[in-house]
């Protein structure tokens, strides 16, 4: 759903998605970039403005652009999906961010941003994110952010080349809130 939102802090600024982001989200995707989304690799901008406008359109999400707090540049995207208010919960995902930002301040703060809203603007009991299990780099960086395995869903997901896969699912509640967000504001200290 078209949203206002924006959320910044540690130098990365959350701001709603937009057909303008495409171009520069487009130069950050390969096809192993990619893997484990359900929707085919964009090849082309046309392709990324159908996504993001997918994207705006879906109830109860809210996409972003991830972007440098400072410059400007796009480093990614990532969303809220899922959103149930009435029953306190909300998922993170359709999360990815150019290689350039792997294993910096780029996810934790994003994380961060999210689970602070979600917690503490909204509320919320539950945040659940999950991913394709076969994707061990974004399983382990989903346990690093503080998030409790839950298990797995066996053949639950199709992925953009057909193949049918697991999904790994992980949450954090609002009783972890606290030591979680300890957590990720000691990794972020870390880059100050």
């Amino acid at each position: 759903m078209i949203h206002d939102l924006v959320l910044a802090t540690h130098g990365v600024r959350l701001e709603p998605l937009a057909p303008e982001h495409a171009p520069a989200l487009l130069a950050l995707v390969d096809p192993d970039l990619w893997f484990g989304m359900t929707s085919p690799v964009p090849t082309s901008v046309a392709d990324v403005e159908a996504w993001v406008d997918a994207a705006r359109r879906a109830d109860g999400t809210l996409a972003f652009a991830v972007v440098g707090e400072d410059d400007g540049e796009v480093r990614g995207s990532t969303r809220f999906y899922d959103l149930v208010p009435a029953q306190g919960r909300v998922e993170i995902g359709t999360t990815f961010y150019g290689r350039a930002w792997w294993g910096g301040v780029t996810n934790p703060a994003c994380k961060l941003l999210l689970f602070r809203h979600a917690f503490e603007t909204w509320g919320l009991r539950r945040v659940a994110l999950r991913a394709d299990a076969r994707n061990t780099r974004s399983c382990a960086a989903i346990r690093r952010l503080g998030a409790t395995p839950e298990g797995v869903l066996r053949r639950h997901r199709v992925a953009a080349d057909g193949s049918v896969g697991d999904t790994a699912y992980f949450s954090v509640v609002d009783d972890e809130w606290p030591d979680v967000r300890a957590g990720l504001e000691q990794r972020l200290a870390a880059f100050a």
